[in-house]
């Protein structure tokens, strides 16, 4: 579910899943994760871009297997995934995130989690977890440190979804490109990063590291706990059993 591509010293993550919109289900968020790992021990790596298959960057959690779980599971299968988010943050290499398509709640939070974002400026992006019946249960700190309290807020209420200029304007992403070219300018982009000295980078991602993920963990609880209370309540109910595997 995650294919890898080297470059010289940048490796290339895609999220390969197309006919699930590349949803973060067990298997794939655990791939993304080993994947990850093995990178950043790799001394010939020295950038990492992260991007989807066509025809999205990501829809977020697959909703499909939530659908199946209890309330409890469904923390735990989001606590996994706020865990890999998380780690983005502390690892010694920059992770550039390109978005063509859509970044759709979790898939809008995994590229915010990323250190640089470029997006084309068709890209939609949206949190749909509000009008799903919740709040997203992870991440929240990374869309936070990007565009503000206030800000943060009016996106993750998500009654507009924004294109890829507004995601720009707003501070979501950091580039922006035309249709189509996200995936290059992020590569060009994380080239340029690789060719710096790595310890200098390293050491400049480690400094503004507790500024961009300050107290993530413990809010990414609290996140959850707010997720669960609201997974009990019948909007959250009826959007689930939409999803519901059935024999």
């Amino acid at each position: 579910m995650i294919t890898s591509a080297r470059d010289g010293a940048v490796l290339r993550l895609t999220l390969d899943r197309p006919e699930r919109r590349n949803a973060l289900g067990t298997d794939g968020i655990q791939a993304l994760d080993r994947a990850l790992a093995t990178a950043d021990r790799d001394d010939a790596v020295r950038a990492i871009v992260l991007t989807g298959a066509p025809p999205a960057f990501c829809a977020g959690s697959d909703l499909k297997e939530l659908g199946g779980l209890s309330i409890p599971d469904m923390c735990a299968h989001e606590a996994v995934t706020a865990a890999v988010a998380r780690q983005i943050a502390l690892l010694s290499k920059p992770v550039v995130a390109a978005v063509e398509g859509y970044a759709l709640g979790g898939g809008f939070i995994l590229a915010v989690s990323c250190d640089v974002v470029v997006t084309a400026a068709d890209a939609k992006w949206r949190l749909p977890e509000v009008a799903n019946g919740w709040l997203p249960p992870w991440g929240l700190t990374a869309l936070l440190a990007r565009v503000g309290a206030v800000r943060a807020r009016m996106l993750v209420w998500g009654v507009e979804a924004i294109d890829g200029t507004e995601a720009h304007r707003l501070g979501v992403a950091d580039l922006l490109t035309p249709p189509g070219g996200a995936l290059d300018r992020a590569a060009a982009y994380a080239a340029a990063l690789a060719a710096l000295p790595a310890e200098s980078v390293t050491s400049t991602k480690r400094f503004f590291e507790p500024f961009a993920a300050s107290d993530a963990e413990r809010l990414d609880a609290a996140a959850s706990r707010a997720f669960a209370h609201d997974c009990r309540g019948p909007a959250a109910a009826a959007t689930l059993a939409r999803f519901t595997v059935r024999a």
